[in-house]
Formats: C-alpha cells, sequence, structure tokens
C-alpha cells in the first residue's frame, strides 16, 4: 500500500518499478479505474518506455483488443512488424489478459469503486482480483492511492499489506488552501450567484486574469436531475425504472439514465394538465451554461458520458485542457481521478450534499474521497490553488476532516462505527437479490428466502428491502444483507448458501425469477 498525498510523485515511483521489471525480463499490469487515466498516463509511460507500452479497454476494437492479446500470449513474436508489448496500461478488464511472466501490478487510485464490476456478471472486484492473480504468478501488487479505501487501510495497518507513506508534494509543491462555501448562509443573504457561491465567481474571475485553469465538479451529468410541475408537484418518469427523467438541453429530451428511454419535454403536466413546468436541480450541462453567460469570454468545455462516447473524445478533451485551450472545464467524477495539469489554480466542488447524504455506510468514506481526490488536481506545480466546496452543511464532520488533511484521524472516526454495527472491514457482505418482472413474485421468493436464512444468520441479516431503485428496464429488484464474520470459511458460507438457494427453486419451480449474488458490493 503506497499512501502518498496527491501530487506526491505516486507516478514516479511506479515508472522506477517498472524499469526494475522490465529489466528482470517480466511483464507489468498498470490497472487505473478509468479510461480518462490511460489517455493521459500512456504518454508519460510511452515516453520512458516506448512503443513496448499496450493499452486495454473497452473504447478499443475487438481488433485492437486482439493485437494485445496475441502479444501477451507471445503469438505474434514470430509475424514481421508485430508489436510486443511488455506494459499493458488498462482497466479492470485487463486483468483477464493471457499473462505468462506477469513480475508486478499496479493499482492505481485503488479506492475507486469503477474497480468493481456491477452488472452483468462476473461480479468482481479488479483490486481483489488483481491480488489473487499476482499470487498465482508469484508477482508484486502495488496498491497507490491518496484515500485508501478503509478495507484497504484496515489491511496495512494490521500487516496484512506492507504500508509506505508519503506526506509532501513532489518538488515542494504546496498542498491547495480549502475554502468552505455556505450556500445557506450566502442565499439568505442573496450573495450567490445562480448555482455558484460568490467567493467562487471572484476566484475564477481572478484566475482568468492571471492566465490559469479552473475545474468544476458536479457529480450529475444532463441539465436538470427533474421536472416538476410548480402546482401539484407531478413529475415525470421513466415507464420502464423507478426514475425521474432527466432533462438533457443538448438533446432536448428528458432521459432515463438507467435504461435509455427518452421524450420530448412535456409542454404541460401529465397531472393537472397546467403548463407551469419547471426544470429543478442542476447537472454538468446546466453549468456549462451558468458559466458561459458569467464568463463570456472563457472558453468552456465538458467532460461526462454524454461528451466522451466516441473513442478519442477523452484524449481531445485532456489535450486541449493541457495546451491551454480550455480555461473551465466542467465535469463529473472523471475530473477527479488522478489527471495531472500543471496550471489549474481554482476548483470547485459544486455539490458536496449529494455524496454525504446518500443513504449508504460507506456515504461519508466516498464523500471523504471524493473532495480529496478533486482537490488534488489543484496546484500542482509552482502555483498554490484553492478548492472551494460548496454545502449547505459547512459544519459535517467529514467537512472538517477534509479541513483537517489527515486521513489516518477520519479513519479512525468511522473505524469504531463500522465495528459496532459489523460493517465491512470487520465483516464481509453478501448481496443477494431477487429479480423478476412480477413485483409478487420478487416480494413472495425474497420473503421465503429471508425466512430460510433468518435461522442460519439471526441478526447479521438484513431485509428483504427494496433498492433505492426498485424496478430498472421493467424488473423489480428486492435485496437481503448478509454480514459474514471474517473468521468464517468462505467456503462453508458457499457451501450453505448453494443448499438454501438449491431449496428455494426447488419449491419454487413454477415461478419466473432471478437470483443475483454479489460478494462484496461496493
Amino acid at each position: 500500500m503506497l499512501h502518498g498525498i496527491t501530487g506526491s510523485g505516486k507516478t514516479e515511483i511506479y515508472v522506477e518499478l517498472i524499469n526494475q521489471v522490465i529489466a528482470e525480463g517480466k511483464q507489468v499490469l498498470y490497472l487505473v479505474p478509468e479510461i480518462a487515466l490511460t489517455t493521459q498516463l500512456i504518454n508519460r509511460i510511452r515516453a520512458v518506455f516506448g512503443d513496448s507500452v499496450g493499452i486495454y479497454h473497452s473504447k478499443f476494437s475487438e481488433n485492437e483488443r486482439v493485437e494485445i492479446w496475441n502479444s501477451i500470449l507471445g503469438e505474434n513474436e514470430n509475424r514481421l512488424n508485430s508489436k510486443h508489448f511488455n506494459i499493458v496500461l488498462g482497466t479492470r478488464s485487463a486483468l483477464f489478459l493471457p499473462f505468462n511472466n506477469l513480475g508486478l501490478i499496479i493499482i492505481d487510485e485503488e479506492h475507486d469503486n469503477s474497480y468493481k464490476q456491477q452488472d452483468p456478471a462476473p461480479r468482481y472486484h479488479a483490486r481483489d482480483a488483481a491480488i489473487y492473480l499476482a499470487g498465482l504468478h508469484k508477482a508484486k501488487v502495488l496498491l497507490g492511492t491518496a484515500t485508501p479505501s478503509f478495507e484497504s487501510y484496515f489491511n496495512a495497518l494490521h500487516d496484512k499489506f506492507g504500508l509506505v507513506r508519503i506526506n509532501e508534494r513532489f518538488g515542494k509543491a504546496s498542498l491547495p488552501d480549502t475554502i468552505i462555501c455556505d450556500l445557506k448562509k450566502e442565499t439568505q443573504q442573496q450573495q450567490n450567484k445562480g448555482i455558484f457561491s460568490h467567493q467562487l465567481v471572484d476566484a475564477i474571475k481572478d484566475a482568468l486574469a492571471k492566465k490559469e485553469q479552473v475545474i468544476l465538479f458536479q457529480n450529475r451529468r444532463g441539465f436538470a436531475p427533474y421536472t416538476e410541475c410548480v402546482n401539484c408537484n407531478w413529475i415525470p418518469h421513466c415507464v420502464h425504472c423507478d426514475v425521474a427523467l432527466i432533462y438533457h438541453k443538448q438533446t432536448n429530451r428528458l432521459s432515463c439514465h438507467y435504461c435509455g428511454y427518452n421524450i420530448q419535454p412535456p409542454s404541460s403536466c401529465g397531472a393537472c394538465g397546467t403548463n407551469n413546468l419547471r426544470y429543478k436541480g442542476f447537472g454538468t450541462e446546466k453549468i456549462e451554461e451558468e458559466i458561459e453567460i458569467l464568463f463570456p469570454s472563457a472558453k468552456v468545455a465538458r467532460m461526462d458520458l454524454d461528451t466522451t462516447r466516441s473513442k478519442y473524445a477523452y484524449k481531445q478533451l485532456i489535450d486541449e485542457f493541457e495546451l491551454g485551450n480550455i480555461d473551465i472545464l466542467v465535469g463529473t467524477q472523471m475530473v477527479t481521478k488522478g489527471l495531472d495539469f500543471d496550471h489549474v489554480s481554482v476548483v470547485g466542488v459544486l455539490n458536496v450534499d449529494n455524496v454525504l447524504n446518500f443513504p449508504d455506510f460507506r456515504s461519508f468514506e466516498k464523500a471523504y474521497q471524493l473532495i480529496v481526490q478533486v482537490s488534488g488536481r489543484a496546484g500542482r506545480k509552482n502555483k498554490k490553488g484553492t478548492v472551494y466546496i460548496q454545502t449547505n452543511h459547512p459544519e459535517h464532520a467529514v467537512i472538517n476532516h477534509v479541513l483537517a488533511d489527515d486521513y489516518l484521524q477520519f479513519y479512525q472516526s468511522q473505524i469504531n462505527e463500522r465495528e459496532q454495527f459489523h460493517y465491512p472491514p470487520f465483516t464481509r457482505i453478501i448481496e443477494l437479490s431477487v429479480v423478476s418482472k412480477d413485483s409478487n413474485v420478487v416480494n413472495d421468493i425474497s420473503q421465503q428466502l429471508a425466512n430460510q436464512l433468518k435461522p442460519l444468520f439471526g441478526g447479521m441479516m438484513l431485509g428483504p428491502e427494496f433498492p433505492l431503485v426498485a424496478k430498472i428496464k421493467d424488473q423489480y429488484y428486492k435485496r437481503i444483507l448478509l454480514k459474514i464474520n471474517r473468521e468464517y470459511s468462505p467456503k462453508q458460507v458457499r457451501n450453505l448458501l448453494k443448499q438454501e438457494i438449491d431449496t428455494l427453486q426447488f419449491n419454487n419451480k413454477k415461478s419466473i425469477y432471478r437470483l443475483q449474488i454479489d460478494a462484496d458490493p461496493v
């Protein structure tokens, strides 16, 4: 575990280690959580190692991925003009390449949720799978991050992993200052400029005057999260999923981010018939529009799923930003992860409350990681950066920990609560989801399963409950959470669950349903 603060030069250490492993004639797998990260890293890695670096992720065509596969397998070695890749830089799917002489696996930003494959099966965590893969090859594993996941840090503190800390930025660069913008207070005093606090607007103005760059982060794409009737509060929902439709101004459509269903925005309310509809909340599209109104001479760009669908979209955006052709970059979590820009002096986190108030035992951990990671994009060279965090709860404990800039203190404040309520890293969680087109079948089957498991797991079982989004693509979901003590054998638990699931299926041969099992959900 390499726990180095943002900008501490972790990539330089990776390069040195790769050099050593390549000199021994072995292969290196360098995992990153997002495709956006590969586009910037590849230039830095290829500058040192040349064409021996291959890239592997889902934006590549099948032919391009087959070329990497054959190179790793060694089938290209006898062909004229064939490439041989000793280093593979990729996202989680790169784990399954046919390595035959693996010496090192680097897992950059190891805390990131993107390493978990949620859907479809196989549901695996690339970090855990990489550690297992390294065991098969007798290779080394390096987990690098500024904000370790609690599970990994727990393992490091209990001597399961080695632990190295770097507490200073590379080249004497200083950490950014963090300023908390109290949105509630500003709204009462009418100081805010729409969705931006007056402090952030002033900071952007100063940065642009000095020819410096700005990153604005909002973890929600689209223009507005929902549309509401002012008279009766009716909200248009997806017909296939249990979610409100999100307005995208660029396409002038209301879209569902789960199934892709979309419609023209209605001209009148579907309940009372009035035409008094309003767009509520804000996503990256609205931020982009409002910034362009406030700073008409600034060059503004947006980085989210909508603007990066094409193969080279990430590269074009990042290259333009690095060259200084973009003054203000608005983005979702893509802009928070490991990117290294020289001239960013201001970072704005526009609504941290969304993450802080999410009903999940990991919400505080995720919020802390998100704020620290996006803050780390500021002031990475000679200039000192400033981070502005907009919130309605400036006194929140997580925000105070961010200001204190002490990860260990934050970890210790949370870990006691995790132990008290039997959550990871003290237990492992298995999520059982009953899925069917018939909500009655979901209710019936999930209750039967709960009745079978209750005598076995007792208070370590939660549910069955509908999740936040109970219907996706015309399928209803109901979940049971099992907390498994670490001392229990995984094989015994698996066999026990298999027996109970076999019994359930035998008793419900005529029912049409699926049972999804996810170990260690994030």
